[in-house]
């Protein structure tokens, strides 16, 4: 079902844009895979981790992702490595730093891909903010337990079009006053 959501996005993107003169920018947003407790500064995936981002590559196997977008950080590079591996992609990098700040640079970092489709791997309090700044809606940070969420945001000239669905194991359940997945 997961993936039938992502699939159906990736197909939404491309119907919509089908009589258009350029391709739609497809920016498919997650937050890294669990992390270990330790090193607390730079921790890497767990075990979960692990296969939560084999998971993410199988997910996104077919969506011809063009670009990778992490931050310097462990956890979201070993989160993106078995999609850029089999895709042959390089990693880029957009240090983290304030949120507002992080979100902008990941936005311009996209628009270099225009007409592409991108994977961007970030923080719970970075996903959401990167969401806005592409033009998306703005919506609540994650909970520091949801790691199954799948954000699509298609950037077909001024307007840009959000797809939320989920891939990999389901995240337990999140506490009171977090958002919860459906």
């Amino acid at each position: 079902m997961r993936l039938l959501t992502l699939a159906a996005a990736l197909a939404f993107a491309a119907l919509s844009t089908a009589g258009a003169q350029q391709s739609p920018t497809v920016v498919i947003i997650v937050r890294h895979a669990e992390k270990a407790a330790a090193p607390a500064n730079d921790p890497p995936l767990t075990d979960a981790g692990a296969a939560r981002a084999r998971a993410l590559a199988t997910a996104l196997a077919d969506a011809n992702v063009q670009a990778v977008i992490t931050t310097q950080l462990l956890r979201t590079r070993e989160t993106a490595r078995p999609l850029a591996e089999a895709r042959g992609l390089t990693m880029e990098t957009v240090p983290t730093g304030a949120a507002a700040a992080h979100a902008q640079a990941v936005a311009d970092a996209v628009r270099k891909h225009a007409g592409k489709t991108v994977l961007v791997v970030g923080h719970s309090n970075t996903v959401t903010p990167i969401i806005a700044a592409l033009g998306g809606p703005k919506l609540a940070d994650l909970c520091d337990s949801q790691y199954s969420n799948l954000y699509t945001v298609v950037l077909d000239g001024a307007a840009a079009r959000l797809v939320v669905g989920t891939y990999g194991e389901p995240s337990p359940a999140v506490a009171t006053g977090c958002p919860q997945m459906k």
